[in-house]
């Protein structure tokens, strides 16, 4: 029996759409006004997410705690007046993409996601690798090995965003190479 998405497993990666075009589908999509700019869409083998920026607070504040506070205050209240809307874009992007989507917002040095997915990624790790999570653990880094293993890719997105975007880079020229190769069927 053949999975499919929405169920237990979702979609293997080869029966996907790509999504090439999800940041441009996105811009086109969401109504004027809502951002102040085309969103960020940053997309893999199961989400969809969605980061747009907010038009500035012009109200002065007395420092930056209250600064912060307004700025998640007016992330919140567009989360709350956008919901539906933003439920109705995301059903009609998940059909087309066969992903799950996940929204943000940003506002000044505030950025909040919402309801973003939280994939489980099975790992086989040997005992070197697993004392480093579990002094992680014992120093209080984290709760769980499953937490030190993300605050360690975390970590590592961090610390080396210019070789994974030359990574990123050279596998989509690979795939554009191989859609103007040859169909062997």
């Amino acid at each position: 029996m053949r999975r499919g998405w929405g169920s237990k497993g979702g979609w293997p990666q080869a029966d996907q759409p790509p999504a090439d075009d999800a940041g441009a589908w996105f811009a086109g999509r969401l109504p004027d006004g809502w951002f102040t700019g085309a969103p960020e869409v940053s997309v893999d083998r199961e989400e969809i997410v969605v980061v747009g920026v907010l038009p500035p607070l012009e109200d002065g504040f007395a420092d930056d705690a209250e600064r912060a506070a307004a700025e998640s205050g007016r992330i919140s209240r567009f989360r709350e007046q956008t919901r539906e809307e933003r439920i109705g874009i995301a059903r009609q992007a998940e059909h087309r993409y066969r992903r799950k989507v996940a929204w943000g917002a940003r506002l000044g040095d505030t950025e909040e996601l919402f309801t973003t997915l939280s994939a489980p990624v099975m790992t086989r790790l040997r005992q070197p690798e697993r004392k480093v999570l579990d002094t992680l653990v014992a120093a209080g880094v984290a709760r769980s090995r499953s937490e030190a293993l993300a605050w360690a890719v975390r970590l590592v997105g961090e610390h080396a965003d210019t070789w994974l975007a030359e990574l990123r880079d050279a596998m989509t020229t690979v795939d554009d190479l191989r859609r103007r190769g040859p169909d062997l069927a």
